[in-house]
């Protein structure tokens, strides 16, 4: 790896497109002869499955049936595979992005990545499948694309925080994702680079959209990042300009949206000919919630099950969560959102909503990805009067832990603070998730299988699963005509959206 200085740059001062950020990412993109790393290789696989398990569960809710009724006003042939549609059914790639990108976010429960920002880097996969399977690429032309998309987004944001300007995270997105599908179709630096520019200036927006009463949008943000990007790489490959240099200028990113004119990022990128292996600093979720909640759960669960006096709120004098920022002002008590302790909130407010998180899970010994939310389970009287006595305080060295770049004692949970009526305290903490690489019980091939047969049962048909299993797990040697098989089809139509413009 090297790491590479980031600045903003006056118009007056000469910047290179390959001293730019854009550029070198591009150059990264374009170095398709990359030796391949057999774990990053079955990772991908992992991840693939893993995609499609969530887009399995999420099929049936409406942003999901949006999205994919958008997207079969527009057929298209070539064309892409979209999540529920029928196996011939192709529509055009951009909004096969986009549906598919919706079906893998809604439920909150694929993979993430979190350093100096967040991410989801599966995000990447829909739009570059879309593009593979409308421009007939094989499966290792794919799985080098989504391994450019992975590496790029977790480099950036290993190294620009985002959140602390209040920008959404996915504007780290859509580069990768434009700079992913230019690796899959094998172009030139320059057209990369063009791409790059476009995707980022189109991506940039605020992180309103996950504060206060969360709204559908949040499922949508990272999936319209996949689309434009598909439509970044088609008018870069038409010749079209972007806004350059997109990162460094006088009125670009860094000065305007982030850090201002004096800020200074350093941006680690693999050098050329090392194989690209981000995608294994990354980690999926057992439980269908934010990431941060992903250990608490496990804590949780773990507390209520041997101490059950835990459960009942007529025990309890509070509970403290000590743990990192991010957790604490963004799903925990300090984002000041009263939001987070309304029983009527949305699934989405839920979902970044720890003390919730934490109340039912003590409560039930388990999290579930439907029932965990429903509004009866969220207004159960006993609940809310636990989840009332919950709150989060930021820790230092759970912080600290959380932005460490050393994978081993990087962590996102943090120590739990019990005040019985009695005056009995009970202290416990938690790192990492158990299915974290470093955790209790690590998701492998065997756990990922799992977790989609688990999501699919009762949604697809049981040959419909193996049929998908064993396309998948081929990903590597699949032809172009068999990659039209990484999509899955419910044994019934499903549902309509209400119509809109198209």
């Amino acid at each position: 790896m090297k790491t590479h200085p980031l600045r903003v740059y006056k118009s007056t001062e000469e910047l290179p497109v390959a001293e730019q950020l854009a550029g070198k990412l591009a150059a990264l993109a374009a170095d398709t002869a990359r030796p391949l790393d057999e774990r990053a290789i079955d990772m991908v696989i992992n991840r693939v499955i893993d995609n499609a398990s969530v887009a399995a569960a999420s099929i049936h809710r409406a942003p999901v049936i949006a999205a994919r009724t958008q997207a079969e006003a527009h057929p298209y042939r070539p064309g892409a595979t979209v999540f529920g549609t029928a196996a011939d059914a192709r529509y055009s790639p951009e909004w096969a992005a986009w549906a598919n990108g919706v079906a893998v976010r809604e439920l909150d429960y694929h993979d993430t990545f979190l350093a100096a920002d967040y991410s989801h880097p599966g995000d990447n996969i829909p739009p570059i499948l879309a593009v593979a399977q409308h421009a007939g690429r094989s499966g290792a032309e794919l799985l080098r694309g989504i391994l450019t998309g992975y590496e790029i987004q977790i480099d950036l944001v290993k190294a620009i925080c985002l959140h602390e300007h209040k920008i959404d995270h996915v504007a780290h997105l859509g580069p990768s994702a434009a700079a992913g599908i230019g690796t899959l179709l094998g172009l030139d630096e320059a057209t990369i680079f063009q791409a790059i520019g476009q995707a980022l200036h189109t991506t940039t927006a605020t992180r309103q959209s996950r504060k206060g009463e969360i709204s559908t949008w949040k499922a949508h943000a990272p999936a319209f990042a996949g689309k434009m990007a598909v439509e970044a790489v088609d008018r870069a490959m038409r010749g079209q300009t972007s806004p350059s240099p997109i990162y460094e200028g006088e009125d670009g990113v860094i000065a305007w949206m982030l850090g201002g004119p004096e800020a200074r990022y350093e941006v680690p990128l693999p050098e050329a000919g090392e194989p690209l292996v981000a995608i294994l600093d990354s980690y999926t979720k057992e439980h269908s919630a934010e990431y941060q909640a992903q250990a608490w759960i496990d804590l949780a669960r773990r507390l209520g099950t041997a101490r059950p006096e835990l459960r009942d709120p007529a025990n309890i004098a509070s509970i403290v969560l000590h743990t990192s920022h991010h957790t604490h002002y963004v799903i925990g008590s300090g984002a000041g959102d009263p939001q987070k302790y309304d029983p009527t909130a949305s699934r989405e407010t839920l979902d970044h909503s720890i003390p919730y998180i934490v109340a039912v899970a003590l409560q039930d010994g388990g999290w579930h990805h439907v029932d965990s939310y429903a509004p009866e389970r969220a207004a159960r009287p006993d609940t809310v009067a636990l989840w009332q006595k919950i709150t989060t305080t930021e820790d230092a060295e759970w912080t600290r832990r959380y932005h460490s770049l050393d994978i081993a004692e990087k962590a996102f949970g943090g120590r739990i603070e019990i005040e019985l009526v009695t005056g009995e305290r009970v202290v416990d903490e938690i790192a990492v998730a158990d299915a974290h690489p470093l955790g209790a019980r690590p998701f492998g091939r065997a756990e990922y299988v799992a977790k989609f047969r688990m999501l699919a049962e009762g949604i697809l048909a049981a040959e419909e699963i193996e049929r998908f299993l064993d396309v998948a797990q081929r990903l590597p040697e699949l032809t172009a005509a068999e990659l039209g098989g990484l999509t899955i089809t419910p044994p019934t139509a499903l549902p309509t959206s209400a119509k809109g413009i198209f």
